[in-house]
């Protein structure tokens, strides 16, 4: 083969022809069909085809076993000896059911595909090699190894190779917001050899000609590594991840760029990092079904002893006294009973309605539509919350662990410079919020842009005036010692960098009057309050995470040298002259600065002599041409040598923007019990510091990491081990209480080694639940499901995932349930969410007021539900026990369905719609009501045990005390099923309402309508008119309309649903004592009010560094003198910020909140 002949390294089996797309074997499809080698450009997030709809939909619904049970029933009414009624007719409510569940399904996977062919309908330009020009297309007509033309602002439609741009040197620019949320720019550049040759003659007749071959690693997701090689020209020419541009990343400050499609579709190493799509089941539900397993058993086993008992009595009873069976065979006692077992099962699947789950799937889409009518979880009238999965509303009530991503999430990844030590003199005031700054008049200043959240009038007299050296020197500082990009625009520079702390400073030395205007590789220019100067750029010594600074050396104007360093306080502080006369000072004002939450950077300079530069040059440049393995060493030291002896000149105070809402949404879900991890790409220091700000971290939060953190994990018990080294280091004596003020750092790196060593993953997690938080640092896409899954394993926890980049969606797949945030971007996240959302901070409605609710009301209605059809079902054993084991109904045939369609199931709808045990806020206000959910204390097996016990009993009372009753009076059967029946509606309806907490009208409209659904449908059913239409269906001839006047009947019932309720009554009210006595001896919390800026911070721990992306720093680029950029006119972009003020308050519960847990058999089991 031509690949294996051109490559030596066996990974590389991916062979891309360019210019030539029928050679590749391409994936084609038909229906649900798909064969080929390559995928298409094709985005397929349904589940569903024309063919697969039926057969995939009947598979996941049979998943209940439920439906399974219904099968069975169905099947057993197909054998005309058993049943009443015809197969057709039987088979009318499981088609409702299975109807119902898939048209849900197809609407959500019809929306799907709109989205889907919202993306696969975008427009993009190809290369057709026939009439050597450009034709626009959609981006599904995208081919592997077609050229695509991508114009500035487009978002790129599959991962191509960047063949050439239309900047200086083929460098591009691209934004990654719809990946990883990061809107700082990210830098790539083409290999130089197409650049020569495909930009000397920029024609389209060029890039026709071109017939590359690249061969590379297959399609994987490792967003951040790639592999490869160019085959061109009889040239072999390395690839790698700054050549290659991912699909969904957007085009920016770049007019149009030129590349090779090389990973399309599902090969595209963003949709490698997206997962499976999986079908989830709530708790609740899987504890339905096991409870459906308890009831079917219990249903199977009754009909044995029934049929056992019914062989029994036709074969020592039935022959000596006249009996009626409905299914009685004469001389046959085993074929009597084995037909018999049949009609119980019948008798007792009222047990098990079907209507169950038809209603469930109801309430659910309504709670759906609730959580997309509430108006306070919109940013704007078109963007609402969306519950895009209807089936897990209640799991939202019982979420254990939130795993967060980082930018866009929780950051806007937007800094702000909010204030400046300059020379021991303090400048601007942080706990003002950044809204509530003063403008200063900067008119003077023709570069200004405005929108600065600094303000410092004196500082802006001290510069214009020239009164301090080394506030100028501060600044020049700012303006010089960066990598930032300049782009003019409207006559002004626009900055792009990939570190955002630089962006924002440089910024803000413009606006001050010192305004970096360009670079070249060999200069700087800059203008200081209005004068144009121009200094020689004679290195730079780049950013690393290892060194934690960067500086440049530069000659000014007059000829003398000077270094440049900023970076964090440890760092610089440490290579200060000795006698520095404003370090003291500085170290408290650093302090300062932490405790509001502010990242720093430490600004220093040095004059160097002539002498030293000459010596020290020449030693650099032998130093770079090396090509041994010591050259990054032998910098390293390099730089040292001359980063030493500095003037401190002053340090920077920098906000990272925080979503709106964000610290007080942390603070409140951390009270309702919520663990939360945050997951980023970021490194450590960034990850720890957005930490700190939100409120994930404590001001004396201690950060177990490293190799301590692999100590513990190498024990045999993690927990014992983090405890002894508190009690060690003086931290708490008490465990619980140190390990609140404990949070885990974890890198990807100490991820990988949970592979080699399986223990490691439990043995981390019991670790974790000891712990307030868990901060993951630089983990991939991947690597972020994996922790999903690692929580999932380890943890009864449900947990929940949110994010708004591609990059989230693996993890959102993973979880429980999964949450998008609706960016400005793109949409990946979103369309693969359970749920979306316009903002972070519209968690704490979703999981404390709708999750809380929605599982309370589904809690409730299952439990109810099962209970009011066990005791009307059970009834049958008890009267088959004195009707011969006859299988004969105790009812009037017509009131078995109604009963469960109409007479009881209007105010249990009620209830699952729209009861409330407390209001919105005081749901927020009481965040602790939240961990009934995360307890299971609503829906458990004990509670479903309890209450089918409870149903039991209720069976008995309903049918002895009329039994009892009507002996003594020697009334007939009829009246005495009328009776029973009229007992049972009246207690279930009396229990359903001795749940309600929030009475409103339709409340008292359901009641009122089931009892009068109730009196219609008995006296139509039991009038003459209908006994003379179908005498064999309408048998009790006015039973009712005797009834009703009968005042035995009525005490009957009225004594028969009192003792039915007598333990729900008693409960309750040992509950409301029980609550009382606590009220009374328990004391009153202190409010705690959260403010959303000023957060103060105890302790020494700073936070101090930069905000750099995957990649490192620019220098690389820079020095090598491809940053040329010719000057281009455009428009400026401008943002807004809001920060949310609020207060929230923690007191004692309300007063309809159980702390006892003392509830009504029923109500509140």
């Amino acid at each position: 083969m031509f690949k294996k002949r051109i490559t030596n390294d066996e990974d590389l089996t991916w062979e891309v022809r360019a210019n030539d797309s029928h050679k590749h074997k391409q994936k084609k499809s038909f229906m649900c069909f798909r064969w080929g080698q390559h995928a298409d450009n094709v985005v397929r997030s349904y589940k569903y085809t024309f063919l697969t709809f039926v057969p995939l939909s009947l598979y996941e619904q049979f998943q209940r076993l439920a439906n399974l049970y219904y099968l069975f029933l169905l099947l057993i009414q197909s054998i005309p000896v058993i049943s009443a009624v015809p197969w057709f007719v039987a088979i009318i409510p499981l088609l409702a059911v299975l109807s119902v569940r898939g048209l849900k399904d197809l609407l959500n996977d019809l929306a799907r595909r709109r989205s889907d062919k919202q993306i696969n309908t975008r427009k993009c330009d190809i290369l057709s090699t026939k009439t050597q020009s450009f034709q626009t297309a959609k981006w599904k007509d995208v081919s592997l190894g077609d050229v695509l033309r991508i114009h500035k602002d487009d978002v790129i439609p599959a991962d191509i190779l960047l063949l050439c741009s239309s900047e200086a040197h083929s460098l591009c620019y691209v934004e990654t917001a719809d990946i990883d949320g990061e809107t700082n720019l990210k830098y790539h550049q083409a290999l130089t050899a197409t650049h020569e040759e495909l930009t000397t003659q920029p024609s389209e007749k060029s890039l026709a000609a071109f017939n590359g071959v690249v061969i590379c690693e297959p399609p994987n997701s490792r967003l951040y590594n790639f592999r490869g090689e160019l085959h061109w020209g009889g040239q072999s020419l390395p690839l790698d991840t700054g050549h290659i541009l991912l699909r969904g990343t957007t085009l920016r400050n770049t007019e149009n760029i030129y590349g090779l499609a090389i990973y399309l579709g599902a090969d595209s190493k963003i949709f490698k990092n997206g997962g499976k799509l999986r079908l989830k089941r709530t708790q609740v539900e899987q504890i339905l079904n096991k409870t459906v397993i308890g009831i079917v058993a219990m249903i199977l086993s009754s009909a044995l002893l029934m049929s056992i008992g019914s062989g029994w009595f036709e074969s020592n009873v039935s022959s000596r006294i006249e009996s009626l069976s409905s299914m009685w065979v004469r001389n046959d006692p085993i074929f009597t009973g084995f037909l018999n077992f049949f009609s119980y099962i019948m008798l007792l699947s009222a047990a098990m309605p079907i209507a169950l789950y038809i209603t469930f799937d109801i309430i659910h889409v309504i709670h759906s539509k609730f959580i997309g009518w509430d108006v306070e979880m919109r940013v704007h009238p078109t963007v609402p919350a969306q519950a895009r999965n209807t089936s897990l509303n209640e799991e939202l009530g019982q979420v254990g662990h939130l795993l967060s991503d980082k930018t866009g999430t929780l950051t806007q990844n937007r800094l702000l410079f909010r204030q400046c030590c300059i020379a021991g003199e303090i400048y601007g005031d942080a706990c003002i919020s950044a809204e509530s700054v003063k403008p200063m008049d900067l008119s003077w200043n023709t570069y200004s842009c405005g929108g600065m959240a600094f303000s410092a009038p004196t500082l802006v007299e001290c510069l214009r005036k020239n009164e301090c050296h080394l506030t100028r020197e501060f600044f020049n500082g700012l303006a010089l010692c960066h990598t930032v990009m300049a782009e003019w625009k409207k006559g002004a520079p626009v900055y792009q960098s990939a570190s955002p702390d630089e962006e924002a400073l440089v910024g803000a030395a413009r606006e001050l009057g010192f305004v970096f205007l360009s670079r070249t590789r060999e200069s700087l220019t800059i203008s200081e309050m209005g004068i144009t100067k121009e200094y020689q750029l004679l290195a730079l010594l780049d950013f690393t995470s290892q060194r934690r600074r960067m500086s440049v050396l530069v000659r000014d104007p007059e000829g003398r040298l000077k270094l440049y360093s900023k970076g964090a306080d440890l760092v610089i502080l440490e290579r200060l002259q000795m006698d520095d006369p404003h370090r003291e000072s500085t170290d408290k004002f650093l302090e300062l600065f932490a405790q509001v939450c502010l990242r720093t950077l430490c600004v220093a300079v040095r004059s160097v002599p002539e002498a030293l530069w000459g010596k020290w040059s020449k030693t650099l440049t032998s130093s770079i041409n090396m090509v041994t393995s010591d050259r990054e060493k032998t910098l390293e030291a390099l730089y040292d040598d001359m980063e030493k002896d500095l003037q401190l000149l002053g340090v920077t105070a920098i906000e990272d923007r925080l979503q709106e809402g964000v610290p007080e949404t942390i603070e409140l879900l951390r009270q309702a019990g919520i663990k939360i991890w945050v997951l980023t790409g970021d490194k450590k220091e960034t990850a720890v510091n957005i930490g700190y700000s939100c409120k994930l971290l404590d001001p004396d939060t201690r950060l177990l990491e490293g190799q301590e953190l692999r100590q513990i994990l190498q024990s045999s018990d993690p927990g014992v081990s983090l405890s002894k080294t508190r009690q060690t280091e003086m931290w708490s004596a008490d465990r619980e209480t140190a390990a609140e003020k404990t949070a885990l750092v974890l890198t990807g790196e100490q991820l990988m080694d949970f592979h080699r060593q399986p223990e490691w993953g439990a043995r981390f997690m019991r670790l974790a639940q000891q712990c307030q938080s868990v901060v993951c640092c630089r983990v991939t896409p991947l690597q972020k499901a994996d922790i999903v899954t690692l929580v999932r394993k380890h943890t009864k926890s449900v947990t929940m995932a949110i994010g708004d980049g591609a990059n989230d969606v693996n993890m959102i797949k993973t979880a429980h349930i999964g949450v998008g945030l609706v960016g400005v971007e793109g949409g990946q996240a979103v369309q693969n969410a359970d749920f979306s959302l316009a903002q972070f901070r519209f968690l704490q409605r979703l999981l404390l007021v709708h999750g809380r609710w929605s599982y309370r009301r589904i809690s409730f209605f299952l439990r109810y539900f099962l209970y009011k059809t066990s005791c009307f079902a059970l009834v049958h054993i008890w009267y088959g026990l004195y009707s011969g084991y006859s299988a004969q109904t105790m009812y009037e045939f017509w009131y078995i369905p109604l009963y469960t369609s109409f007479y009881t199931s209007y105010p249990i709808l009620s209830v699952a719609i729209f009861d409330q045990d407390v209001g919105v806020e005081e749901s927020l206000k009481w965040p602790s009501l939240y961990h009934a959910g995360q307890k299971y204390k609503h829906f458990n097996f004990k509670l479903m045990a309890a209450t089918l016990l409870y149903a039991v009993y209720t069976s008995l009372v309903l049918f002895f005390i009329p039994l009892g009753v009507w002996q003594d009076f020697g009334r007939d059967y009829q009246t005495m099923a009328f009776t029973v029946a009229m007992g049972a509606f009246f207690a279930t309806n009396t229990e359903v309402m001795l749940f309600i907490r929030h009475w409103t009208g339709w409340n008292v409209a359901a009641v009122g309508i089931s009892i009068l659904l109730f009196f219609i449908g008995t006296i139509i059913t039991q009038s003459t008119r209908m006994f003379q239409r179908s005498p064999r269906e309408y048998f009790f001839i006015g039973v009712s309309s005797e009834a009703f006047i009968d005042p035995v009947m009525w005490l009957t019932v009225l004594l028969t649903a009192c003792v039915a309720v007598l333990p729900s009554i008693i409960t309750k009210a040992v509950m409301i004592i029980t609550r009382s006595r606590h009220k009374v001896h328990s004391q009153q919390q202190q409010q705690v009010e959260l403010k959303s800026h000023a957060f103060k911070r105890g302790g020494r721990k700073r936070r101090s560094t930069y905000a750099m992306s995957q990649s490192g720093g620019m220098g690389r680029i820079i020095t090598s003198g491809t940053s040329l950029r010719p000057a281009v006119e455009g428009q400026e972009t401008e943002g807004k910020d809001k920060r949310q003020t609020g207060t929230l308050e923690t007191g004692d519960a309300p007063p309809s909140y159980d702390k006892q847990n003392a509830q009504p058999i029923l109500s509140e089991l």
